[in-house]
């Protein structure tokens, strides 16, 4: 049996008239730079995510640059973020020259740990307060602790941006006056940063982005700075860049939006039998280590978005040698992430190079992500656990 890490081609099959009459309109309207098709989707994504505004963008790499540029964010400056996330969460950071605060994350959901922020920021005060935002990313689909973040940031005064790019429509569970109060990633900081790279479970037909606030101000900076700065036309009050989203993009991805919950459903429905399947053959926590759906305990959380397992994670040990053994049974899977941030090339800095961030570490070494996407079979679901099994079995 063969199950790939990811297939496109069904869920390309059953919108395939659509997309196809989508891009053909605007081949045909020889409008090929923003326009009505980007106007739309922004709305769309904004009423989807529960923000007043939207602002669509070149990809989610550029979504968070263009996040940063606006809040004017540069050299001298921090960032507080988590060092295991994709390489775009730092590499935006370094890119307008600021320096990227680490703190490492917490061993159930894989994101950041609120204690080691508070920890952060109270040292950053006593020595000078450089911390200019907190970079939470709402890692493989669910979101970090934003209540207990937003505290933070509102004690220190200091804007969020969520990188949001795993994580379209996962929802966080907000305690408000004795009730639970769901709200969309995206909506949860100053701005959500969102990507829709093919793989995504909002993906477009190449890369794309969007940018989320209910800030009117931030918004317009926001979209003067896609657009090289310009406001009005040829003048310039900043130096911003090309991060205009396309409207092939725009128009595809309105139609998938429309799909968007369903997917969700089934990539949960998936998670659900990959643990039936894992109890049954007897490697909950020996040796495999499932991903954690931490705000599944919240009332009415059956109804929502907590966790829309953009990948299912799980941790193992002899990780590098299961997933060749997968391999040579034609299951694929995927490491997110083999190193660190601290622990990457091109942070030179001494101060990275002797960090240690104990957590992040140790997934970065035993992390597997596994097939997840909506269209896979309970059958193909069995048979990863299968050969999991059958290779624990055989050490």
């Amino acid at each position: 049996m063969n199950v790939p890490l990811l297939d496109l081609k069904p869920q390309l099959a059953a919108l395939r008239p659509q997309i196809m009459e989508a891009v053909t309109r605007i081949i045909d309207s020889t409008g090929y730079i923003l326009g009505p098709e980007v106007v739309e989707f922004e709305q769309k994504i904004a009423r989807y995510c529960g923000t007043d505004e939207a602002i669509g963008v070149s990809s989610g790499t550029d979504a968070l640059l263009a996040a940063l540029m606006s809040l004017d964010i540069g050299p001298g400056d921090l960032v507080l973020t988590t060092p295991y996330t994709f390489f775009a969460t730092m590499g935006t950071v370094l890119r307008v020259g600021a320096k990227p605060l680490f703190v490492d994350i917490e061993p159930r959901s894989f994101n950041i740990d609120p204690e080691a922020i508070e920890q952060a920021l109270a040292a950053d005060r006593s020595s000078g307060c450089h911390v200019k935002a907190i970079m939470p990313v709402h890692l493989y689909g669910q979101c970090a602790d934003m209540q207990r973040i937003g505290a933070l940031a509102e004690k220190y005064e200091i804007p969020v941006i969520e990188d949001a790019a795993q994580a379209i429509g996962a929802e966080y569970p907000f305690a408000d006056s004795g009730k639970t109060v769901w709200k969309r990633a995206g909506s949860l900081g100053l701005c959500g940063c969102f990507s829709f790279f093919p793989s995504k479970n909002l993906g477009g037909i190449g890369d794309g982005g969007m940018i989320t606030t209910s800030d009117s101000v931030f918004a317009d900076t926001v979209r003067s700075n896609r657009n090289h700065g310009a406001e009005p036309k040829y003048y310039h009050s900043r130096v911003g860049g090309n991060f205009r989203l396309d409207p092939i993009q725009a128009a595809v991805l309105s139609v998938k939006l429309e799909y968007l919950e369903s997917w969700h459903a089934c990539r949960r429905r998936n998670a659900a039998l990959y643990r039936q399947y894992f109890q049954q053959a007897g490697l909950i926590d020996n040796p495999v280590t499932l991903p954690e759906a931490v705000y599944a305990a919240f009332a009415g959380a059956e109804q929502h978005n907590h966790h829309v397992y953009n990948q299912f994670v799980i941790l193992v040990p002899e990780r590098d040698s299961l997933r060749e053994y997968l391999q040579r049974h034609s299951i694929g899977s995927e490491i997110y992430y083999p190193l660190s941030l601290h622990q990457q090339e091109c942070l030179r800095a001494k101060e990275y190079q002797q960090a240690s961030y104990p957590i992040a570490e140790h997934a970065a070494a035993h992390s597997l992500a596994l097939p997840i996407f909506p269209e896979l079979t309970p059958e193909q679901l069995a048979y990863v656990v299968e050969i999991i099994e059958q290779f624990y079995r055989t050490r």
